[in-house]
C-alpha cells in the first residue's frame, strides 16, 4: 500500500487553511507517520504562516514551507505536484477544501490500485454531482465498484503518484502554452487563462488516452472561496462528504468499466458517441458519425428513447421506448422529432413556477 505525503496549497486564506487542517487532523490514518506539507504562496500577510506552524500535527511529521516571491497559483500547484518525486506519491489540497475521514485511506487503495494500470493518470477525491460547463446533474451508472472513470483532471483533491506526475510534467514542458482546442475538449477548458494548470492536465488526458479515478463518494467538498480563482464565495460545488471507510474498497478495471465518461461528462462505453447534454453538437465535435442525443435536431432519426431511467445512459443500454433520447445519423437530414421528455423537468424533480421564480429572484439579488 502506497503512503501518499499530504500538501496543502495555501494563499491568503488563514481561515480556509486552519479549516482544511483541522479536518486532516481529524481523519484516519493506519499509522502515525504521515508527512504533512503546508506550502504557502508569499503573502503580505503573515496569518497564514502563523495559523500552519501554529497547527498540531499528531499524526507524523509536519513540514511548513514558505516562498520569498509571489509564484500564483499554476507556478505554486506544480511545484506541490513535485512532491511526488520525494516522496513516491503525494495527496494534493487546496486550501478552500475539506476533506471527508476517509479520504487518506481511500487515496492510498486507489493509488495502489491505480500503479498497476498505465490508463489511470490520477486519482480524485471529489465527486461531480453536476456538468460544470452545464450546471446541469451529472449521474454515473452503477456497475458495483468504489470509483468511476473521467478523462477530466481534477483540482478539488487528487492524488498521484511519482511516475503519473513526470509523465504529466513532460508533457507539460511539450505544450505548455500551446493552442488545447480539439475535437475531445471542450472549448471552454481550452479558453481558460494561461493561469490554469488544470486544462493542460485535461488535454493531457484526452491526448494520451489516460483517465482520472473518481469516488462514488466524495472525500472531498469544495467552499469555492474568494481567491485567486474565485471573486466570491459560491455553494454550486458543495457535495456530500462520505464518512468513515468500514469495508475493503473495490475498484473497476478502466478497461471493462461501464461507467467511463469523457471531458464533457458523457459516457464512452455506448455503442455510439452519447452527447446527451447536447454540447458537443454545440460545438461542432461529432464529425458526421451517428450519436445519441437529447436535442431536437434536424437529421435522421435511427431510433428513440425514453428519459425516464436515471442516469442518461440507462434508458438506451435497457432499451426503453420514449422520444426523449434519439440516435441521428446525421449524413442525412430530416424534420426535427417530436419530444416527449426534457432535461429540465429529468433533471430538476418537484420545480414549478412558484419555485422557478423563487430561484431566479434569489439569484439577481
Amino acid at each position: 500500500m502506497l503512503k501518499p505525503a499530504v500538501v496543502c496549497v495555501g494563499y491568503n486564506r488563514p481561515a480556509s487553511l486552519l479549516r482544511l487542517l483541522g479536518s486532516l487532523e481529524k481523519a484516519d490514518y493506519k499509522n502515525d507517520d504521515t508527512v504533512l506539507i503546508i506550502s504557502l504562496d508569499k503573502s503580505d500577510s503573515k496569518e497564514c504562516e502563523e495559523t500552519a506552524q501554529a497547527f498540531e500535527w499528531t499524526h507524523g511529521t509536519k513540514r511548513v514551507v514558505t516562498h520569498d516571491r509571489n509564484l500564483g497559483l499554476k507556478a505554486h500547484v506544480l511545484e506541490c505536484f513535485a512532491y511526488a518525486e520525494e516522496y513516491g506519491s503525494v495527496i494534493l489540497l487546496e486550501d478552500d477544501l475539506i476533506c471527508s475521514p476517509g479520504y487518506y485511506e481511500y487515496a492510498a487503495a486507489a493509488l495502489s490500485f491505480a500503479d498497476k494500470y498505465p490508463m489511470i493518470a490520477g486519482v480524485s477525491l471529489y465527486d461531480h454531482r453536476f456538468n460544470v460547463f452545464l450546471r446541469e446533474p451529472f449521474e454515473k451508472i452503477s456497475d458495483g465498484f468504489d470509483n468511476y472513470y473521467m478523462q477530466f483532471a481534477q483540482s478539488w483533491g487528487q492524488a498521484v503518484t511519482k511516475e503519473m506526475w513526470l509523465d504529466f510534467k513532460q508533457y507539460l514542458a511539450d505544450h505548455d502554452g500551446c493552442d488545447l482546442r480539439c475535437k475531445g475538449m471542450p472549448d471552454e477548458v481550452a479558453a481558460w487563462g494561461e493561469g490554469s494548470w488544470l486544462k493542460y492536465h485535461i488535454r493531457y488526458l484526452i491526448d494520451s488516452n489516460r483517465y482520472f479515478l473518481y469516488p462514488r463518494e466524495s472525500h472531498t467538498t469544495n467552499f469555492m472561496a474568494f481567491g485567486e480563482h474565485s471573486d466570491k464565495p459560491n455553494r454550486d460545488l458543495q457535495v456530500t462528504l462520505s464518512g468513515p471507510i468500514r469495508r475493503e474498497l473495490l475498484f473497476s478495471d478502466p478497461s471493462s468499466s461501464m461507467a467511463v465518461y469523457d471531458a464533457f461528462f458523457e459516457n464512452v462505453k455506448l455503442d455510439h458517441p452519447a452527447d446527451l447534454y447536447g454540447l458537443k453538437h454545440r460545438e461542432g465535435k461529432l464529425d458526421g458519425e451517428r450519436f445519441y442525443s437529447t436535442e431536437a435536431l434536424s437529421y435522421k432519426v435511427d431510433k428513440t428513447y425514453a428519459l425516464e431511467m436515471r442516469p442518461f445512459e440507462s434508458n438506451i443500454t435497457e432499451d426503453i421506448e420514449g422520444r426523449g433520447i434519439f440516435l441521428y445519423d446525421p449524413s442525412k437530414s430530416g424534420p426535427k422529432p417530436k419530444k416527449t421528455g426534457d432535461r429540465i423537468s429529468y433533471f430538476f424533480r418537484g420545480m414549478s413556477m412558484k419555485k422557478a421564480y423563487g430561484y431566479v429572484g434569489e439569484k439577481i439579488r
